[in-house]
């Protein structure tokens, strides 16, 4: 591990910690044990491991945490459907988290897959602040952890996971792929046992990152990031397509649906007189009829988002009657869409804005500190 980072038993697979009960001279069921009091019981401290001898607590104790993270801030939203965290890692640097429910019982977390972001997408809070490092497997799953904990104690169930926090998931792929590999695990086999079709990866647009994942077979639901469909437009919006135009991406996209099967969504943030026109409605049309390998089954899907506003980027969600416009494009060329409604902006639910806002706030405040400390000469 990196220095100031803390080893997390969560970073640990099961056949793993099997291995590392055997160099600690202990019996292979130790390891199931501890594993089933990780994700099935969702501890959060050895001491609830009561089965678990001491002795062995106290020698895992002092090479890993349990959790890695801590709670700076929780915020929910007016309309109470969405609760965001900011969390401490052990090196003190600091990522978001967020909870999305719904009326018909879904329970969603985003999570961070990286501090920061090297995409540079640029109406995005976390392209907005360059990248810092990834995060490891086991601070990606302690997030899920730490949101199915919370709706436990609440008498809810987490039923779904998405890769659409801080950092560009496909990045950072190796550990992605681990955590999503090691939530996966049975309840059987006591493991936290959440289906692959209940995770949904985000990217925005890594072509490597896709195809190696169409390889992986799983059932996992892919969200690409795309914003315009002209390279000249995407390529001021999104500057990964200057590395992977839209072709490019559009054919491992493609390739995806081949290997899988499964729907693949294309994220569209809409901003008013940017890609809200209906030039551009019309060639994201063709963008979704060449990306989908079988034109009658529907497998590739639009979502649309109202832009939300950060300190970084000028600009401004369209109208209802812009927005209405580009949806009638969709619906005249038989393209499966939907405009999305915007959640927790009173909160800053949008990736990066909340540590954003906390940064701005800590500033603020040591500023002031400072001026009461050295007031200046009269």
């Amino acid at each position: 591990m990196a220095r100031g980072i803390l080893n997390s038993l969560y970073n640990l697979s099961l056949e793993q910690m099997r291995e590392l009960m055997m160099e600690l001279g202990q019996p292979s069921f130790r390891a199931d044990q501890i594993w089933r009091w990780l994700y099935l019981r969702l501890a959060s401290s050895y001491d609830e491991m009561s089965d678990v001898p001491r002795l062995l607590r106290d020698r895992l104790s002092a090479r890993y945490v349990v959790t890695p993270i801590s709670v700076v801030a929780e915020q929910r939203s007016s309309d109470g459907w969405t609760r965001k965290w900011l969390l401490r890692l052990s090196d003190g640097m600091e990522i978001e988290t967020v909870l999305m429910e719904y009326a018909d019982e879904r329970h969603t977390v985003c999570v961070s897959t990286q501090v920061g972001c090297g995409m540079g997408c640029s109406f995005c809070a976390t392209g907005q602040m360059g990248f810092a490092r990834n995060l490891s497997a086991g601070e990606i799953i302690a997030q899920v952890i730490h949101v199915a904990r919370v709706l436990r104690a609440e008498g809810e169930t987490l039923t779904n996971v998405v890769f659409m926090g801080m950092g560009e998931p496909f990045a950072n792929y190796h550990n992605v792929v681990r955590a999503i590999r090691q939530l996966n695990t049975p309840v059987a086999e006591g493991g936290f046992g959440m289906g692959m079709r209940r995770f949904t990866v985000s990217t925005a647009g890594l072509v490597s990152g896709i195809l190696h994942f169409s390889e992986e077979r799983w059932q996992v639901n892919l969200a690409v990031s795309l914003h315009a469909a002209t390279d000249e437009l995407r390529n001021r919006l999104v500057p990964l397509n200057r590395r992977h135009p839209l072709q490019e991406l559009v054919r491992a996209t493609r390739r995806y649906i081949q290997r899988t099967n499964r729907r693949v969504s294309y994220e569209w943030v809409l901003i008013e007189g940017v890609n809200d026109t209906a030039e551009q409605a019309e060639a994201l049309v063709k963008v979704v009829e060449a990306t989908n390998p079988h034109p009658h089954a529907r497998l590739v899907h639009v979502n649309l988002i109202p832009l939300n506003q950060t300190a970084g980027f000028v600009g401004q969600a369209p109208s209802e009657e812009r927005q209405r416009a580009f949806c009638a494009v969709l619906d005249q060329a038989g393209v499966p869409h939907t405009l999305r409604v915007r959640r927790g902006i009173d909160i800053a639910a949008g990736c990066g804005q909340l540590r954003t806002r906390e940064a701005l706030r800590r500033s603020a405040a040591l500023k002031s500190e400072e001026q009461v400390a050295h007031p200046p000469a009269p």
